[in-house]
């Protein structure tokens, strides 16, 4: 790698301060949507609103993700070809609008369609805030970089579960999307000024004069691309994406490609799975719906300060060791997660659950961004969370059919911790590769 001359301490703090801040609210938005729909279906079930049944509301919670996986796979690699910054503007923009459109959906069938529309949007947020933050950080420090983002994921989706307890009741369903949108109102005018374009974006696309205005004002060292993918003269942006792709699947590539798919698959469906169904497995254990929310809310306080966590650890010992020490932990707290306690013993086990199950995802996103160069970085995310989404679409499939059987609680929690395994087996099948 080749330096560039910084900027001043101060200007390159006060420039580089915009960077992480925006991308943790864009993270935000999509964990208020990780949790939104879980807080509420029990109300969407009831015959005063739509009277779901179990399969109405697992359709209701699967098409969202269904939009995530094809925005992920679709606008992870558009990011490599059009930029991180517009890609996140236009990602945050989609998914507020129909957020907010959900709130007056007359029917279920409205809902899905919305909840669907909004899901292509919010699905190339989360790939592209990554690589954006990964590729302003200081060498040495991208898995704190991704984790301490993350904590962002885990913010929207506790105070998503406090205000459901709050709003709900109150206000109604409908106020729990009015609110999710709400942030956009501030956010993009916000991006729009003040976010810049990644160097290793501008430098990746032949652009280097401009790549070394924004590295020495924050601070930053330029990636060389690993291979020419840019699309070449005459070609059109379709080429280019598929060219992006076939790198993915290179020989060089190919086994972190499929062993960090698979990875994602079981992180995410054991973060989907969790979200989306705890508050109604807790009820059929016998909790209040109180109850039932508050444990929500404590797994994603548990996430919090999992990331924090794991970011350090994972800079001094590799992404890879770190997620699959966080993998096989996960799996042993699930699993306990199945044991009668008292309220105060369960409301623990639910923390440490979530200390190491939603920490582990984020850490296979901390290897995947340190391990590919920066002209496929966001297209790797894109496959990773792409992946995941998959795993997110099965999670609570399987789980709302074992609330439909009156088994979900205890026999879903053993399901969750022989996925957490499987995560772990999985991420130890990748090898290190630099990522330029």
């Amino acid at each position: 790698m080749s330096s560039t001359s910084t900027a001043t301490g101060g200007t390159t703090a006060r420039a580089a301060g915009w960077v992480a801040p925006l991308c943790w609210i864009a993270v935000l938005l999509d964990g208020f949507d990780l949790v939104v729909v879980g807080t509420v279906v029990p109300t969407l079930r009831t015959p005063e609103v739509w009277g779901l049944s179990g399969s109405g509301a697992t359709a209701v919670i699967t098409v969202g993700l269904v939009g995530m996986m094809i925005g992920a796979l679709t606008i992870g690699t558009l990011t490599d070809l059009v930029g991180r910054r517009k890609a996140l503007i236009g990602a945050v923009v989609s998914f507020s609008l129909f957020t907010l459109l959900c709130a007056f959906a007359p029917n279920a069938t409205v809902f899905g369609v919305l909840r669907f529309l909004a899901g292509l949007g919010l699905g190339g947020a989360l790939p592209t805030a990554i690589a954006m933050v990964n590729e302003f950080s200081r060498a040495g420090r991208s898995g704190r970089a991704t984790t301490t983002m993350m904590t962002g994921y885990h913010v929207g989706a506790v105070a998503t579960a406090a205000l459901a307890i709050v709003v709900i009741p109150e206000l109604g369903w409908q106020w729990m999307f009015v609110i999710g949108a709400l942030p956009a109102l501030v956010l993009v005018p916000v991006m729009i000024a003040k976010l810049p374009e990644s160097a290793a974006f501008l430098v990746a696309h032949g652009r280097r004069e401009e790549a070394e205005v924004v590295a020495a004002r924050y601070g930053l060292e330029l990636e060389q691309p690993a291979a020419p993918v840019a699309p070449k003269a005459g070609e059109t942006r379709a080429g280019g994406a598929a060219a992006t792709l076939r790198t993915l699947f290179s020989d060089g590539y190919l086994r972190n490609t499929v062993a960090v798919g698979v990875t994602s698959f079981m992180g995410l469906l054991l973060v989907y799975g969790l979200n989306n169904w705890l508050p109604t497995i807790m009820r059929e254990a016998g909790y209040d719906l109180g109850d039932s929310l508050a444990f929500l809310l404590v797994l994603n306080v548990g996430a919090v300060v999992g990331l924090l966590v794991a970011g350090a650890v994972a800079d001094r010992i590799g992404a890879r060791l770190a997620g699959m020490a966080w993998f096989a932990a996960g799996a042993l707290f699930l699993a306990l997660l199945s044991v009668e306690l008292p309220t105060v013993g369960l409301y623990a086990m639910c923390f440490a659950t979530g200390c190491f199950v939603f920490s582990a995802q984020v850490l296979v996103y901390a290897f995947t961004s340190a391990h590919y160069p920066p002209q496929v970085r966001a297209t790797a995310l894109g496959w990773s969370a792409g992946a995941g989404r998959t795993g997110a679409i099965v999670g609570p499939v399987i789980t709302g059919a074992l609330v439909t059987a009156g088994i979900a609680y205890p026999w879903g929690f053993y399901m969750f911790a022989v996925v957490g395994v499987l995560g772990a087996l999985a991420l130890s099948v990748t090898r290190h590769r630099a990522a330029a």
